[in-house]
């Protein structure tokens, strides 16, 4: 038998035997989540992944390590996208108390881009577009016209400016 054969055959053996106890190991810390099952079939999982020399003594160790590691992994998970339902409720909470409900579809939003962008000189349209539709930097853009730099940029930072004034009347 070579050594991975007697490393799958123990990890195989210490499944069955001792499931249930990292089972409770885990599900103990995870508030009994229904992700506990998944969690621990996760850790020997990436157990007969590994390359590392498994042996009867070292396996509990490595696996309640492991399991403590994916824990920690799973809350932190957790912890994230908590604070980013809060984000989204807080938002939609903030929109709905605006009375800014409704939903804008794409060709409303282009034109209401397009009839923004007829608001401004004819300068700064061609220096908006190559920036927001075409995604050229300000360096780009000024090669290209061979204008000065400083020059387009102020330009661009003027017609973002316009815009932003105008997307919000629009939307509001």
């Amino acid at each position: 038998m070579t050594e991975s054969e007697v490393s799958k055959n123990l990890l195989a053996d210490f499944y069955k035997q001792h499931f249930d106890e990292i089972m409770a190991f885990v599900s103990r810390r995870l508030d009994h989540s229904a992700e506990s099952e998944d969690l621990v079939q996760n850790i020997f999982l990436r157990l007969m992944e590994s390359d590392r020399m498994i042996t009867q003594v070292t396996l509990p160790c490595l696996i309640y390590t492991i399991a403590r590691n994916m824990i920690s992994d799973y809350w932190r998970h957790r912890t994230a996208v908590n604070a980013f339902e809060h984000y989204i409720k807080m938002s939609d909470g903030a929109s709905a108390n605006t009375g800014d409900s409704s939903v804008y579809s794409i060709s409303e939003l282009h034109e209401i881009l397009e009839r923004g962008i007829a608001h401004l000189s004819v300068k700064q349209q061609h220096i908006y577009r190559m920036n927001v539709l075409y995604g050229m930097q300000v360096s780009e853009i000024s090669e290209r016209l061979n204008e000065n730099y400083k020059s387009v940029e102020n330009r661009l930072g003027a017609a973002r400016k316009v815009m932003r004034n105008y997307v919000k009347r629009m939307l509001a």
